[in-house]
C-alpha cells in the first residue's frame, strides 16, 4: 500500500472529525483497547505526559516536548489536528512521521481495521503508540483528541497528566456547563498519577479536587507535601517564580503567558517526582527554540513582514478572546482580517469579541470543509461590515492586494484558514 493509498483508505473509510465532524467521534475505550492488543499493547510500553484541555493544550505539549528534547531525550509527540500535512500529528524529537510508516501501518493491519471499524482517531492513536514503541522513544508527550475521559488516548497511564483549561467547546459531547466539561477532561487523571492544572476557575477547581480525591493524589491539602495536584497559576512554583522568571519563549501570543505557566509547573513536576533528568538549562533553550526543535505552527505566527501578515490556529471564544485582545494591540493604520469559522463552534459569541473599530476591515470566507459557515453567513452576523469571498485563498490575495507595506494581515479563525496560507505563503 502507498501513503496515498493509505490516506484515501483513512479519510474514506473512516473520515476524521475534522472533516466530518460529529460522525467520526467514537466515544469509549473498547475499539482503541482492541486495536492496541492487536499490534501489542504498545501503551503499556511508553513512558508518556498525558495533555488535555480545551485550549493550549497543543501549545503546553511543545513546549513540555521541547524542553524534554533539549534535554537529550528521544521524544515522541502526539497532537491534532494536522494543518497540511497528516505525517505533521506523529513527530520524534521534531520530526514526523514517515510516509512509509503509515503506509505500512494501514497496510499490514488493514484486514483488522476492517474488522473493527475504529474511527480514524482510533486508528491514528494506535498508530502513533506503536510507532513510538518501535523507534524507542524515552517518553512520549501525548495530547488529547476530545474530552479525556472516553478519548482514546485515555487507555495510558502516564507519569504526568496535564490539564491545561476549561471552556466551552465540543458542548454536544461533553456538556453545556465548565463543571461537565471539566468532568470529562479531569477523566485522564489516573490513580497516584501527579496532575497539574493550568488555569483555575471557580466552577471548576472543585471538579478536579473531587476527582484528585478519587485519584489518591489530593494528600491532606493543597501546600501539602503528600499532594500530588498543582493549580499552575496559584501554587507554590509561581507565588515563588513569578512568569517573568520563566524562561523566555519563542511563542509571542498574550494566551502563550498561560499556557507556558502550566508547562513550566508540569516540568517540575516531571523533575521532582518522575527519574527524568530535566537541568533548567534544557527548559530554558525547549522554551526558546520550541517551534525549531518540535516544529510547532500556526501560533501567532509571523508570515511575512511587509505587510505585517500573522496566522493563528484559535478557534473557539475560549482561544480567539486572547487573539482579538492582541489584535486590538496592533498599531498598524490598517488590519485586515481574513476570517472563516465551522458551523460547531459559538460564531455568534466570537463575533461579539472581535474588534471593531475604523481600522479592521473583514474580509470572511469559507474553510475548505464541509462543517464550515460560509462567507455570507459569516459577513450577515458582522451586520454586512466587510466583504465575503468563499475562496480562501482568493481572500488572502484580496488582503495582499490591497494591503499597503505599513499595514497588517490577520489569517485565522480556523486551523484550515492557516493551513491555506502556509500553502500560499511557502513557509
Amino acid at each position: 500500500m502507498t501513503y496515498n493509498e493509505a490516506i484515501d483508505y483513512l479519510y474514506n473509510a473512516r473520515p476524521p472529525f475534522h472533516m466530518v465532524g460529529a460522525s467520526a467521534y467514537k466515544p469509549g475505550l473498547e475499539n482503541t483497547l482492541r486495536l492496541m492488543e492487536h499490534v501489542g499493547n504498545p501503551q503499556e510500553q511508553l513512558r508518556t505526559i498525558h495533555v488535555a484541555g480545551t485550549n493550549g493544550k497543543g501549545s503546553t505539549s511543545h513546549l513540555i516536548a521541547a524542553s524534554l528534547q533539549a534535554a537529550g531525550l528521544r521524544v515522541g509527540l502526539f497532537t491534532s489536528p494536522h494543518l497540511v500535512s497528516l505525517t505533521e500529528r506523529i513527530r520524534i524529537n521534531g520530526k514526523p512521521i514517515e510516509e512509509e510508516e503509515i503506509a505500512g501501518f494501514i497496510g499490514q493491519n488493514k484486514d483488522f481495521l476492517d474488522e473493527v471499524q475504529p474511527s480514524f482517531f482510533e486508528t491514528m492513536t494506535a498508530l502513533a503508540f506503536a510507532y513510538f514503541v518501535k523507534r524507542k522513544v524515552d517518553v512520549a508527550v501525548i495530547e488529547v483528541g476530545l474530552g479525556g475521559r472516553l478519548d482514546s488516548t485515555n487507555v495510558l497511564t502516564p507519569v504526568l497528566s496535564v490539564i491545561t483549561n476549561i471552556g466551552l467547546d465540543h458542548t454536544e459531547f461533553l456538556g453545556n456547563t465548565l463543571s461537565k466539561i471539566a468532568k470529562e477532561k479531569a477523566g485522564i487523571m489516573k490513580p497516584h498519577v501527579p496532575c497539574v492544572i493550568g488555569e483555575t476557575h471557580p466552577q471548576t477547581m472543585n471538579v478536579f479536587l473531587e476527582r484528585a480525591r478519587e485519584c489518591d493524589i489530593l494528600g491532606e491539602g493543597l501546600e501539602t507535601t503528600d499532594c500530588r495536584i498543582w493549580f499552575a497559576d496559584q501554587c507554590g512554583y509561581m507565588r515563588s517564580r513569578r512568569l517573568r522568571e520563566v524562561p523566555e519563549c519563542e511563542l509571542k501570543g498574550i494566551y502563550q503567558e498561560q499556557n507556558q505557566q502550566t508547562a513550566y509547573v508540569a516540568l517540575q513536576v516531571l523533575r521532582n517526582y518522575t527519574s527524568l533528568y530535566i537541568p533548567t538549562s534544557a527548559i530554558n533553550e525547549g522554551f526558546a527554540h520550541v517551534c525549531k526543535l518540535t516544529g510547532l505552527r500556526g501560533r501567532w505566527e509571523t508570515l511575512s513582514d511587509q505587510p505585517l501578515t500573522i496566522c493563528d490556529t484559535g478557534h473557539n471564544s475560549h482561544g480567539l478572546q486572547y487573539v482579538a485582545r492582541q489584535l486590538k494591540e496592533l498599531k498598524n493604520p490598517r488590519i485586515w482580517i481574513v476570517f472563516g469559522m465551522v458551523n460547531d463552534k459559538d460564531t455568534e459569541v466570537v463575533m461579539r469579541l472581535m474588534p471593531s473599530d475604523k481600522r479592521f476591515h473583514y474580509i470572511f470566507t469559507t474553510p475548505n470543509t464541509h462543517r464550515a459557515r460560509t462567507a455570507l453567513e459569516m459577513l450577515e452576523i458582522w451586520d454586512n461590515k466587510g466583504i465575503a469571498i468563499e475562496n480562501p485563498k482568493d481572500a488572502i490575495r484580496f488582503a495582499q492586494q490591497h494591503a499597503a507595506p505599513e499595514d497588517a494581515i490577520f489569517i485565522g479563525g480556523s486551523n484550515y484558514l492557516v493551513g491555506e496560507a502556509f500553502e500560499m505563503y511557502e513557509v
